[in-house]
Formats: structure tokens, sequence, C-alpha cells
């Protein structure tokens, strides 16, 4: 059974295996669709391999995660807004309504200065799409904390049209998800799905497996109006097989689906 709210799996979710295993366990499992975070890996970064894939296996591409990482700061260009704009082409090409952004680094002044007003720029040249901006997380080193977000790792302290809900985020932020997405209110356009303990790092657990109310916030997404997808990110780096990865990915799917089809009785 599919869910109102589609269930996509994240192409992270698979690595250390590359773009192309996560379309193959996609349909493997029964997900909606894909989103694909655009890194490293040459089939991330070309829509006419992405298209290909998702013809092949028909699990279609229905969010675009922009290369904002440490490892993909030279994905396409050195200049975070070209890699932001083909982001953008590489969603509208595959008719992806979602591109996910994080907000910038403290060391990227330039794009820092101006990031709510070119973040407007460039949705006014893709209407199509909604720039997605995530929530992060403060950094906890030898028992000091930085923030290496600029104006910080919280979007809503700013305000964006438009954002992603990170449940995992959360839990390494200290964070209530339920809170963030009040906060969020009616701009809540896409949620990354994992858990945390809360240990102040960010560990991407399969839904149920750590301290975060996973099944709350999503059994809560019918009642705020949502209507954009929800995307699982969660760690399978550490599974000793195909095999234990994919069960992972099951589980994962099968308590998204299960909670966003149970009735609600909080009115959000």
């Amino acid at each position: 059974m599919t869910s109102r709210v589609p269930v996509l799996l994240s192409t992270s979710s698979v690595f250390p295996e590359r773009t192309a295993a996560a379309f193959q366990m996609a349909a493997a499992v029964g997900y909606d669709g894909v989103e694909v975070m655009v890194w490293t890996d040459a089939v991330s970064q070309d829509a006419g391999a992405l298209r290909g894939l998702a013809r092949h296996y028909d699990v279609p591409v229905l969010s675009v995660h922009a290369p904002c990482l440490l490892v993909t700061q030279r994905v396409w260009s050195p200049d975070p807004w070209e890699r932001l704009r083909r982001a953008a082409e590489l969603a509208e090409t595959l008719e992806a309504p979602t591109v996910v952004v994080h907000p910038p680094f403290t060391w990227q002044r330039d794009y820092a200065r101006n990031f709510a007003e070119g973040l407007d720029r460039i949705a006014g040249q893709f209407p199509g799409l909604r720039f997605a901006v995530e929530n992060m997380y403060p950094v906890r080193m030898a028992g000091r904390q930085f923030v290496p977000y600029v104006p910080g790792w919280d979007p809503t302290e700013t305000g964006y049209p438009a954002y992603t809900l990170d449940l995992s985020h959360c839990a390494a932020s200290h964070t209530d998800s339920i809170e963030m997405a009040d906060r969020m209110g009616d701009r809540l356009a896409h949620v990354h799905l994992g858990d945390g303990t809360g240990e102040g790092r960010d560990e991407h657990l399969v839904p149920g497996r750590g301290t975060q109310p996973c099944g709350e916030l999503l059994r809560s997404l019918a009642g705020r109006g949502f209507t954009g997808s929800v995307a699982v990110e969660v760690t399978t780096r550490g599974a000793r097989s195909r095999a234990v990865r994919e069960a992972d990915l099951r589980e994962a799917l099968e308590f998204a689906r299960a909670h966003l089809t149970a009735p609600s009785p909080v009115d959000a």
C-alpha cells in the first residue's frame, strides 16, 4: 500500500554503495521514489543517467539534495551559487519538485551575505521548484561546541519560504522535532526521516531506534496540511551485507508507512 505522502529513499542511505544501487534497492523494497544526493559519484550529477535509472527501475526522482556537504564543495563548481543552480536544473529536468539546501558554512562569506536574497532569485528562475532549507546542528568537539553555519543552524530563526525537517539533526541539536515542525509551520515542505539518541552527533539511525518522536511527527503531517514527501535518510555503512542493508531500509519504509497512514489524535 502506498501512503498519501510519498516515501523516498535517499541515495545517501546506501553508502558506501553508489547512486545506482539506491534505485535498485528502492525498487526491490517498494519505495515511492528516490532523493538524489548530489555528490562525487558522477551518476548523481548526470540527468541522463538518473533518468535512465528511474525509467529502468520505475522509481521516479522526487527530490534533489544540492551538493552542500564538505566533501562536495568542488562538485560542478567551487561557487556555491553555481552548484545550487545546477541542482535546480537537475531537479527541473527530472521533474523533481524539491531541492534540499543547507544554510551556508561560516567561511562562505559572500554566499552567506546574500543567501536569502540569492535563494529568492534562483527560486524566481525555477518557479516550479521548492528550495527547502534544512535544519542543521551545532558541532561538539573536545568538550566544546561551535556552529559552522551562518547565521545559524536553525533556519527558522531567519525565515525562508520552505524548509526541510531533518529528525536526526534535531537529535544532534537537542531539539524536539515536533517543536521544530511547529516553528516551520506551513512552510514545511520536506522531511528527512532518521533518528538519533541526542548524543550530540548526527547519527541517522533507522526510525524507532533513537529517542526522537519520529512516529508522532509522521502522524502529525496530515493535520499540518503537509503536501511534500518524506525521504528516508539513514546510515547503513555498518551493514555487514547487502541483505542487512536492505532489511534496514525495509524496516524504515514500513515504519514510515505505518505512521503516515495511522490516525493522529493530535490536531496539529
